[in-house]
């Protein structure tokens, strides 16, 4: 299971945090980095802060876009502050690490971390399914990027040792679609509400975050993204008179 759990990097700008994460994810037997958008190289530095898990970090996948990170993810959490501006659908770290342990034995499932000075877009987090926040003090819940991947890592390995030494461990059993699976079906779902008119073509924004969100909260099984494909296809061909 720890094999599926990807922990990707948002715009990292400083290349011993790469190190730094890379060694927290070792300690807990993760191994599958991504790196989106990097800002800086995998270096000198990134190896001495990675303290024996340079291999995760010289072995990390680079990609140009979040959207080619979790592609293949049934599951996507992205490390959040609360924000008043954007709810969405949030887990406790604890809860987090149980989703992972049970959904990572079926399919990829995805750790977001953002930027070090300004974290994910909110663009970035409506990629996600749910955002997970780290109940620091909150006085003083400044925590840096390895300090956040370690946290989130501890959670999900403890939440997998914990279902090896039950002797009735859950198991997976819904299929969820994969994300490139769940974004065309909002890309469908925008073309058709633009089309009948229901939402305007320059201004589609709010109204599909809230779709979003309504969709992340709901989590539909892939049987039923492929039922709701299929109306918004019946729903075309009623448009064209067929």
């Amino acid at each position: 299971m720890l094999d599926n759990v990807k922990v990707v990097l948002v715009g990292t700008s400083h290349s011993g945090n790469i190190g730094s994460a890379a060694r927290a994810m070792k300690v807990m037997g993760l191994s599958q980095l991504v790196l989106v958008d990097p800002q800086c190289e995998v270096d000198e530095q990134t190896m001495a802060l990675a303290a024996g898990a340079g291999d995760i970090a010289e072995n990390a996948v680079i990609v140009s876009t979040l959207e080619e990170a979790v592609k293949d993810c049934g599951l996507v959490v992205g490390s959040s502050a609360r924000s008043r501006t954007l709810e969405w659908p949030m887990l406790e770290p604890r809860e987090c690490g149980e989703k992972f342990a049970i959904e990572g034995q079926k399919h990829p499932v995805a750790l977001i971390f953002g930027r070090e000075r300004t974290g994910l877009t909110n663009e970035e987090l409506q990629k996600c399914h749910y955002h997970v926040c780290i109940p620091a003090n909150p006085e003083y819940s400044s925590l840096n990027l390895a300090m956040a991947v370690q946290t989130l890592s501890y959670e999900v390995r403890v939440a997998h040792l914990n279902q090896e030494a039950s002797q009735y461990p859950p198991q997976a059993e819904d299929e969820y679609p994969r994300h490139e699976e769940l974004e065309m079906f909002y890309e469908h779902l925008e073309k058709v509400i633009t089309d009948t008119q229901f939402i305007s073509k320059d201004k589609p924004g709010q109204v599909m975050n809230k779709l979003r969100r309504l969709f992340s909260r709901a989590r539909p099984e892939i049987q039923e993204i492929n039922t709701l494909r299929g109306i918004l296809t019946s729903v075309e061909k009623s448009q064209k008179g067929e």
